[in-house]
């Protein structure tokens, strides 16, 4: 089975260049960006100004290829793609959450966001945290380390 997806805009921020971007929105808190959406979609905006936070779904479109072992930013080991964010993955799908400062017809203007400028959007969902956020009791490989989320910056190793 193969799925085509087209963007329903574009995410526009102040990164041009992958070198010494956060590698998380948690490293990104005072970044703001805008989301031109396609004004096809401009009407599927309706209702969003009552939510503070956004879940953004987006291509890696820089990505190229995968790798099923990658080292992340936050450790100095090879782990399996799907225990990790990085964007060299079998599907090249990135998700962000950010904050909604204000939506002006089809532009979003946020804050959080920490991907490269001209990245495809594919999705919104409103951020909810009686259904998105959770007890968690574990968090693998990570333990210790996702606090470092908030001051690494990204370099080119998934380039490659």
């Amino acid at each position: 089975m193969q799925f085509i997806f087209t963007p329903i805009g574009i995410i526009h921020t102040p990164f041009e260049d992958i070198e010494a971007m956060p590698i998380q929105p948690s490293g990104a808190r005072d970044v703001r960006g805008q989301i031109i959406i396609d004004e096809q979609y401009t009407d599927g905006l309706d209702d969003l100004e009552g939510f503070s936070h956004l879940i953004l779904l987006y291509a890696f479109h820089k990505s190229k290829g995968f790798n099923l072992k990658v080292k992340p930013f936050m450790d100095t080991e090879h782990r399996g793609v799907f225990a990790c964010r990085a964007p060299r993955r079998p599907n090249q799908i990135g998700l962000s959450v950010v904050r909604l400062l204000k939506r002006k017809g089809n532009i979003l203007h946020i804050e959080g966001i920490d991907v490269l400028t001209g990245t495809p959007l594919l999705d919104i969902k409103p951020y909810v945290p009686a259904f998105d956020s959770f007890q968690t009791q574990s968090i693998g490989w990570l333990k210790g380390r996702d606090q470092l989320a908030e001051t690494l910056k990204a370099d080119r190793r998934f380039e490659k």
